[in-house]
């Protein structure tokens, strides 16, 4: 027969939750952190493609 289970403190409950809210906080810190790399072209974990910017920059300079 199903026994309901022991009810969880309320400290217990708020550090379960603090923690799980955490995780997103950081997830958010690095992908910001990312895309600010990126924006600036400091970046060392993606590479992008440099030669089509610099077509662009060329024929420009041309007209």
């Amino acid at each position: 027969m199903a026994v309901p289970k022991k009810r969880i403190s309320m400290s217990k409950k708020r550090i379960r939750k603090n923690i799980w809210k955490r995780r997103g906080y950081w997830a958010a810190v690095k992908a910001f952190s990312l895309a600010k790399s990126l924006s600036t072209g400091n970046s060392k974990s993606f590479f992008v493609r440099q030669r089509q910017i610099t077509k662009q920059i060329s024929n420009q300079a041309l007209e």
